[in-house]
């Protein structure tokens, strides 16, 4: 089976019919592709991006199939305004019962250029935003008795890779924050996991760092062949957000073809 129908293949989940899901980061790449996969389940998805015209494209594209789909213009680094946002999602769409939080930025930056304003800017677009959106959330989960919150890591610090110190602490302190509240939301049935991409070949990755060593490292690495595309980490998300996986939480669920 060639890697094409792979990435295509996605699981039926009944239960996420109906349910209320939020993406951050939703207008494109993983993003996209995790907006695409709810609604082709019947969840009523709400998304979030800075990005507006393809963020509006995307949700008309969506609701003009049948979907139920909405946008929010947002900048994720203002918790304010994003709370602001969830809380209108929630009315328009109802209770969120499942978030993902995918937005991120893997920038390239330097120890030497780093000063304080540009490390609070990373450590808010990779890490802050998904504590203030699971805050706003947990109270809807609690209510429901149920809640599905997805944090999208990264194998990058895993690896001990260069290139982006801000990013790849941002990521490991991701990791920590799903296994202390995994804890500490467990008794309300709300599942805390970590979705872990491995180099996925989105539009931006191809455009700015995929060329023919990037290639050859990724086939040296793998333990598949081929490449991981937007739709292995959706079809994982599903999983993660669906009552099939009720017993998992504060766990790693590492989709990178086997690299570490």
């Amino acid at each position: 089976m060639n890697n094409e129908k792979v990435a295509g293949t996605q699981a039926v989940y009944a239960d996420l019919k109906g349910k209320t899901v939020l993406v951050s980061g939703g207008a494109s790449g993983i993003g996209e592709a995790l907006v695409r996969a709810f609604a082709q389940q019947g969840a009523k998805v709400g998304f979030v991006d800075l990005a507006k015209a393809p963020g509006e494209h995307l949700a008309g594209q969506l609701s003009a199939q049948g979907h139920g789909v909405e946008f929010v213009h947002c900048d994720i680094t203002d918790e304010r305004a994003y709370q602001a946002a969830i809380a209108h999602l929630a009315r328009t769409l109802g209770p969120i019962t499942v978030l993902v939080n995918n937005a991120a930025n893997d920038v390239r930056h330097t120890l030497e250029e780093i000063d304080g304003e540009m490390f609070e800017k990373l450590i808010g677009v990779n890490l802050k935003h998904a504590f203030f959106a699971s805050q706003a959330v947990v109270p809807m989960m609690k209510a429901a008795g149920q809640g599905a919150i997805i944090n999208l890591g990264s194998i990058g610090w895993m690896m001990a890779s260069g290139g982006y110190p801000v990013y790849a602490a941002s990521k490991a302190a991701t990791h920590g924050m799903t296994r202390g509240l995994a804890r500490e939301l467990g008794p309300w049935h709300i599942r805390v996991n970590t979705l872990v991409p491995g180099w996925v070949m989105t539009e931006k990755q191809l455009a700015l760092w995929v060329d023919d060593t990037a290639r050859e490292l990724i086939r040296r690495s793998q333990c598949l062949p081929g490449s991981v595309q937007p739709e292995h980490i959706a079809n994982m998300a599903l999983f993660l957000a669906s009552d099939v996986s009720a017993m998992c939480s504060a766990q790693n669920f590492i989709v990178d073809g086997g690299w570490v």
